[in-house]
Order: structure tokens, then sequence, then C-alpha cells
């Protein structure tokens, strides 16, 4: 995504059995990954990651890509408050 290595969010919300409920197709590995971020990445760049995200959970954790569902949240930088600034750079 072009973020240097320092510029790591994650939040994970575990929910205990019977509170997540998968497709029928889906195994008990089935994933859902939201991905917030500032607007204007390209489309290749998302496809991108996307790519490099199922990669990822399938050689480290046995993932299959049938078991990931996930979606861009884009926002406009103004819509951020990071630190006590607007994401923008303006005060």
């Amino acid at each position: 995504m072009g973020l240097p290595e320092s510029k790591r969010f994650h939040r994970f919300i575990p929910l205990e059995e019977g509170f997540f409920l998968a497709p029928e197709d889906r195994s008990d590995r089935y994933q859902i990954v939201e991905c917030m971020l500032f607007e204007g990445r390209s489309v290749e760049t998302k496809k991108g990651f996307y790519q490099r995200l199922l990669t990822g959970v399938g050689e480290e954790h046995g993932i299959s890509p049938q078991d990931v569902e996930m979606t861009f949240i884009e926002t406009a930088r103004h819509d951020w408050l990071i630190r006590g600034f607007p994401g923008d750079g303006s005060s």
C-alpha cells in the first residue's frame, strides 16, 4: 500500500463461537478483513494488496481464498484526526 513499516495499525475483534455467522460454503477459518484508509489509491494498488493478503494468509495460516472476504473503506484525509491534527495537514 506504499506505507512505511512504522505505519501499521491493527485491530482484531475476536468473536465467540456462535456470534460470527459464516456462509454455508465457508470453513471455520472464515475471515472478514476491513481496511480503513485515505482515499486515492489506484485500483491496481488495491488489487495487489488483495493478492498479497491471500498469499500471506494462505502460506502463513493455511486459510483458503474461499474463506477470505475483504473490503476497503476509504475516506478523505480531512475526515481523519491523527495525533490531534486533521489528516490533510490543515489546522
